[in-house]
């Protein structure tokens, strides 16, 4: 589409070009095309389908020897049975393995949540001596294994009688996690406008009363962020358990897991089996909060 103008000097008019629809002219005007509109779908869907196909397979082969019988080397799952999720619940004990691990999970997660926020709120909102050397030190916490940890837990633990506890572990789980939550529930706190508080202040709200009506519900995301990443750390974490449970009725999921494998052979359809019991908590608890899991991480990418 042309548009004329008038020509001077002759009084006639030349036609002029018109950005096209969906870019932005010299001026700024118009619609902004995205960028992946230029690039074939096929360059984008090709390297997505291969990359989950390569994440799928392992899952697809686990599942294929939970519920295939055995002694049978059929790549589909068909006749499927459930004789091997019978063994590993009923005969290993893994129905109690799972209770064990959903209260560590659980305990931890909330632990990790109240302390970790009421740190970042207090790094977020109040300056103090020695800040910046407390958040240097929460970051290189960071580079220290979980396994140096251990000969000092265990003296702590041992002298409080808490070794062969599921509290022992609750607490070094969370002990563990804190740093990292501490780090990003404060940049979630900064993202929140101090002038919401100081409004509520001026309508008489106390600070610890203006933070649960109004700080606390924009945090939903991040603590949704927050708390999954504690549960799934503490649900499928091996070491501390291994260490500070000596007990068969105290152990939890990865232990259990380990205790499958023999010295001289290993029964993969219980193995199989197990892996999907430890897996489908963790992916069900995805499914439902990705939503919120994305929106965390995208409010706490900026500084507010």
């Amino acid at each position: 589409m042309t548009t004329t103008t008038p020509d001077s000097g002759h009084g006639r008019t030349a036609p002029t070009a018109r950005p096209p629809r969906g870019r932005r002219g010299p001026g700024g005007g118009g619609r902004r095309r995205p960028v992946t509109d230029d690039v074939p779908r096929w360059q984008l869907f090709v390297p997505l389908g291969l990359y989950l196909l390569f994440t799928l397979i392992p899952f697809y082969w686990m599942l294929l020897y939970a519920v295939r019988p055995a002694g049978s080397r059929s790549l589909l799952p068909w006749p499927a049975t459930t004789e091997h999720f019978e063994k590993v619940w009923n005969e290993r004990s893994f129905g109690v393995f799972f209770q064990n691990s959903v209260l560590v999970g659980v305990a931890s997660m909330v632990m990790t949540l109240f302390v970790s926020l009421a740190g970042g709120y207090a790094l977020a909102r109040f300056s103090f001596r020695l800040k910046t050397p407390f958040l240097l030190a929460l970051l290189c916490s960071q580079f220290i294994p979980g396994a140096l940890m251990l000969v000092p837990l265990f003296e702590i633990f041992k002298n409080l009688q808490m070794i062969n506890s599921l509290g022992s572990v609750i607490i070094a789980e969370a002990v563990f996690q804190l740093p990292l939550s501490l780090i990003l529930l404060s940049g979630f706190v900064r993202n929140v406008p101090p002038s919401l508080e100081e409004a509520a202040w001026v309508d008489g709200c106390g600070r610890f009363r203006a933070f649960c009506a109004v700080v606390l519900p924009l945090l939903r995301p991040g603590l949704v962020a927050v708390g999954s990443f504690a549960f799934v750390h503490s649900w499928n974490h091996f070491l501390f358990a291994l260490m500070f449970l000596s007990s068969q009725d105290k152990q939890t999921i990865p232990v259990g897991l380990n205790t499958l494998l023999g010295a001289d052979s290993v029964d993969l359809g219980a193995l199989a089996a197990g892996g999907v019991v430890a897996a489908v908590p963790v992916v069900i608890i995805f499914a439902f909060i990705q939503r919120w899991l994305v929106t965390g991480f995208s409010a706490g990418a900026v500084k507010g």
